[in-house]
């Protein structure tokens, strides 16, 4: 069964991938218009502009002299949101106080629906297959924003703080099903289904921050907005960890991109912001793996990147494959190194949110618990595997808290989840990063640092392990990690005939999606976008 967008939001996609694409061969630096402006469509455009520090007002009073309404600010960037023509945008690229534009790109969530899946212990299998609960964490303390597409109250969820970005909702509501699904992985009491499936850290303080619709889609801008809202109340809201199931194609390099430099802000504010890497890991006509397929934000270099695991509803770590959607590396544009991780996506069950969206649509996904009425959904995706991982970062805060009373960098955070990573046999370094999350392992690194006031691995006197044991099986951990600029992969720098140099792939001048060449002068995105427009399929 396929899931289909509204013709609006296909139309939208189709002329952001036509765009994309067309405008390819244009040389970086030609224009500060990112890929998708280099031939703007007639009419009006919503676009974010970018401005020097501290121009943000002079370039908006010029706009305003031209006749433009300024449609927002967004002060964690330096930007302006504004609806302009293509004269407009000829005038902003010769403007020097202009550091870029780029188009308020529609965004989705990271979730498909393809594949089927079968009633069980599910929940249960999850817990176990990552080696959890852990003794006495609960993510107590621990504050996650959830920025999606709302949640539906009900007894998962308590003292949840909700905010909306659409200008549509009244109160906490979750009308497309996504958030609440997400929300439930990661904080679910597992009250509603009498117990049959608490999240990973069923006692964190969630804000659930509202950006996308009854359909599952959404604007850059309110993405934005929402993670200046949380970065700016981080110590009211107590708000440590951001997780963003969602995105767009990118369009831009990362150091560029408004939406990738509101998450590093995020990062720097001391917010670990975990995203979902993408669901366009496969050519959707050939059937065929594809390679730069990260979507935007989760090139943000700061952030924790997450592609989907399959663990084939079994608690060994011995049958676990990379599922065929997770978006590979490397990044377009920069080359990054993507996903960091990945993590537990595939037929995940979780909160439903009722009458929403997805849970009409797809009864076969609804699962009863314990004998009780069906109040789980099950879906599948990269934008499961980045709520598991928000959950794990949550525990990952409170053992250091509860330790030493102290909280990790995000960089020490993402540094642990590296080097503690579990290798997955037959993949390559681009399509699942340091290996498959490891929540033992990574609690116990984490509680040594804390333990001994130590920022990274490098400084500790003696590790505490090198390897898991997770339902008997014991498994050596990646032991790479991330150094500045500097990837590190063991004593390894070379893999097949990809050099992996800093943080960079340089690949030739070519990466092959199927066939099809989707680097260099050629972009090839359309076939990765189904007609549906989006990420569900």
């Amino acid at each position: 069964m396929a899931w289909r967008r509204g013709s609006a939001w296909a139309a939208a996609m189709a002329a952001l991938v036509a765009s994309f694409t067309g405008s390819a061969a244009a040389e970086p630096g030609q224009s500060k218009r990112d890929a998708a402006l280099r031939q703007p469509p007639p009419g009006q455009i919503r676009v974010i502009v970018s401005t020097e520090a501290g121009a943000q007002q002079a370039v908006a009073e010029r706009l305003r002299q031209r006749g433009r309404l300024i449609v927002d600010t967004f002060s964690i960037i330096d930007a302006i949101a504004v609806d302009v023509d293509a004269n407009d945008l000829a005038a902003l690229d010769a403007d020097p106080s202009v550091r870029d534009i780029s188009l308020d790109a529609p965004v989705a969530a990271d979730a498909v629906l393809a594949g089927g899946g079968t009633d069980g212990d599910d929940c249960a299998a999850l817990q176990a297959t990552l080696g959890l609960p852990a003794t006495g964490l609960t993510g107590k303390g621990v504050g996650v924003a959830v920025i999606d597409s709302g949640i539906q109250p009900g007894g998962d969820f308590s003292n949840v703080a909700f905010y909306d970005f659409t200008g549509t909702a009244a109160g906490p509501s979750d009308e497309f099903g996504h958030g609440t699904h997400v929300s439930g992985l990661i904080a679910s009491k597992g009250t509603v289904a009498q117990h049959a499936c608490p999240g990973i850290a069923p006692r964190v303080r969630l804000t659930s921050l509202k950006v996308l619709d009854a359909t599952g889609r959404g604007a850059t801008t309110a993405v934005i907005k929402a993670i200046g809202f949380a970065t700016v109340n981080k110590a009211i809201l107590g708000i440590d960890v951001i997780n963003l199931s969602l995105g767009h194609p990118i369009l831009e390099p990362a150091a560029s991109d408004p939406l990738v430099r509101a998450v590093e802000a995020a990062v720097r504010a001391g917010i670990v912001v975990v995203i979902s890497a993408g669901n366009v890991g496969r050519n959707l006509v050939s059937g065929l793996p594809g390679y730069a397929g990260i979507l935007s934000p989760a090139n943000a270099p700061s952030a924790i990147t997450v592609g989907a695991l399959d663990t084939n509803g079994t608690v060994t770590r011995a049958d676990d494959t990379i599922a065929s959607y997770s978006s590979r590396g490397p990044t377009w544009y920069d080359g990054e190194v993507k996903p960091d991780l990945v993590a537990p996506g595939q037929n995940l069950v979780s909160t439903a949110s009722v009458g929403s969206a997805l849970y009409t649509a797809f009864p076969g996904r609804l699962v009863a618990g314990n004998g009780g009425p069906s109040r789980l959904l099950r879906l599948s995706g990269t934008s499961m595997s980045a709520a598991v991982t928000s959950g794990i970062v949550a525990l990952l805060i409170e053992a250091a808290r509860t330790t030493a009373a102290v909280t990790p960098a995000p960089a020490t955070i993402k540094e642990v989840l590296a080097y503690t990573a579990l290798p997955t046999y037959g993949a390559d370094p681009l399509t699942q990063g340091h290996g498959a999350i490891n929540p033992p392992g990574a609690i116990a690194l984490t509680t040594t640092l804390a333990s001994e006031g130590r920022a990274n691995v490098t400084d500790l006197a003696a590790l505490p392990e090198t390897a898991t044991t997770i339902a008997g099986e014991t498994w050596a951990w990646s032991q790479t990690v991330v150094w500045g600029n500097t990837v590190v992969w063991g004593n390894v720098d070379v893999w097949g005939s990809t050099v992996v140099w800093g943080n960079t792939v340089v690949w030739g001048n070519t990466v092959v999606w199927g066939n099809t060449v989707v680097w260099g002068n050629t972009v090839v995105w359309g076939n990765t976008l189904d007609g549906s427009g989006g990420n569900f399929r």
